[in-house]
Order: C-alpha cells, then structure tokens, then sequence
C-alpha cells in the first residue's frame, strides 16, 4: 500500500508538472531547441518554474517508492501520470472527457491492474553482472540517441513525439538507477552514495532528459509528446528492473500473456487519453495567432 500511495502520488505531481512546463515551454523561442539555453530561458518564467517544482516533488516520490517496491511494480504506477495532465488539461480548455476520454482512462486502469496482479513484480532476484548492466544501458541509451539523431531531420511537429519517445526511454533509465543509488545510500549511508556512478548518471540523465521535454513540449502540442513519454518510460524501467536489477515476473504462459496485454493496454490508453481534445492544443494557436499578428502588421506597413 506504501509503494503504491507513493506512486500514484509522484504520478499526480508529475501530470500536473507536465502540463504547466508545456503551456509555458510552447512560448519560448524556436532556436532554441535542444539547447541548455532553452533552461535558461525557462527559468525566468514563473509557471514553468511551478511546473519544474511539482516534476522534482514527484521524482522525489517515485525515489521513495523505488526503494521500498521493485522497479517493475513502481513503473506501471508512474503511467497514471497522464490521468492527472488530462484533469488540469480539462480545466484549461473546458473540454469535457466523452466517450473516447473515459475508454482511454479506462485502458490505462485495466492496464496497470493486469500488468502488475499477472505478473506479480517481485525482487530477491539475481542482479546481472556487469556485462549485462552495461548492455541494457547502452541499449536504452543507445536507442534514445538514435530518436534524437532522428528527430534532428523531421519538421518540428513530428520531430516533438521522437524527442519526447527519447525522453521517455531516458526516464525509465534513471528510475532503475535511482533505485541503485537508493541502495546504495542504505547499505553505506552518504559516503558510499557519493562515490556510486550511478548518483551522478542520475543527475546527468535528468538534466538531458528535461532538455529534450522541453524542447518537444516546445515543439509541438502537449498531444504530441505526453503520450509518447508516459508509454516509453515504464517499458524502459521494466526493461531493465528485469535486465540488472533482479526484478522477477512471471514467466508461465498464460502469466505472460496477460503481462503482454496489460502493457499493450497501458499503451493504448495512454495513445488514447493524449489524443483526447482536452489536451491543450496551444502551440499551434499561439504560432496561429502570431502568424496573424504578422500579416496584420505586414499590411499596416503597407497601407499609405
């Protein structure tokens, strides 16, 4: 029940830090994207900064509910986030949720509920030696820098859901090696979490993940990239609670197959609840209005 509150909690901050970064992100400018800059713009604006303050309170739950529960169990939870972002979406666009918005709520329950009772996340697994630690984070790694090179070439509204995809991956990364890093700080108190590689891979993780947030948040609308980002991170945490951290599933047929469509389920709705029109659509109204704003001048200057 612990790890649970504390997940369903982090969740919660981290929906509503979503979409206040998004709705002032959307306003900085083009350039720079991808850019430290981009941060350094951010900072001056003070929702992006509540925004900011509600994503660290809700990293700092999932920390805690990764050192009392397993990756694979903590993972499921953290995808509820999008349930959040759509009930403060919906006060700011004053859409009501309908029929595709209650089935796209409903896939991500029944998701989570399936994921997690069929394959009954447990630890007191073996954790993998350091060839196979090393080969889960470069693959996790590796496929996050290949969306980014990817993204680079395509028009910024597609470019926003590969970035974020990235970013996603990036998260479900540093969730496993939050919970290295918690262990660490058990077993040799500060001394010992200090001089872990993970600590500052959390860290260095963070701050690339949050560049590439933003920027898509920048990009395109919340649509684009909130859903895309909630869908990646729980598979890459899973991916590798199971692949170094010893987490333990399920593994009989019937068991797995149920895990595959819970997972599947969890993915739909989030596809689901992110295309929903009470997720705000603010960046292409803003590039609208500014487009009309300069035609107007435009024909001003123009006019004897």
């Amino acid at each position: 029940m612990t790890v649970f509150l504390l997940g369903v909690g982090a969740a919660c901050l981290l929906g509503l830090g979503f979409v206040l970064q998004q709705h002032s992100a959307q306003r900085a400018p083009r350039s720079e994207i991808l850019s430290y800059r981009l941060l350094l713009t951010l900072m001056h604006k003070r929702e992006w900064l509540l925004g900011v303050l509600f994503m660290v309170g809700g990293q700092v739950l999932s920390a805690m509910a990764l050192s009392e529960g397993r990756v694979s169990l903590v993972e499921p939870l953290l995808a509820t986030n999008l349930l959040f972002a759509m009930g403060l979406a919906r006060r700011i666009t004053k859409q009501s949720l309908g029929r595709s918005g209650w089935g796209g709520v409903a896939l991500l329950g029944v998701g989570v509920t399936v994921f997690i009772v069929s394959g009954e996340p447990t630890g007191g697994g073996t954790e993998a030696g350091v060839l196979r630690h090393w080969l889960v984070f470069g693959v996790v790694a590796g496929v996050a820098l290949l969306l980014v090179s990817i993204a680079r070439r395509l028009p910024l509204f597609e470019e926003a859901t590969l970035l974020a995809l990235a970013a996603g991956l990036l998260y479900g990364l540093q969730d496993a090696l939050t919970r290295i890093a918690g262990q660490h700080f058990n077993h040799g108190g500060i001394d010992l979490l200090l001089r872990s590689w993970q600590t500052y891979a959390v860290v260095a993780i963070g701050v690339i993940g949050l560049i590439l947030v933003q920027s898509a948040f920048e990009s395109a609308p919340l649509k684009m990239s909130l859903p895309a980002l909630t869908a990646a991170q729980p598979l890459a945490g899973i991916a590798c609670g199971v692949g170094f951290l010893g987490d333990q599933l399920r593994v009989t047929p019937a068991a797995l197959a149920w895990e595959a469509l819970g997972l599947a389920c969890i993915v739909l709705g989030v596809v689901v609840i992110g295309r929903h029109p009470a997720m705000p659509n603010t960046c292409i109204e803003a590039t609208v209005r500014a487009a009309q704003r300069e035609a107007a001048g435009q024909r001003a200057a123009l006019r004897p």
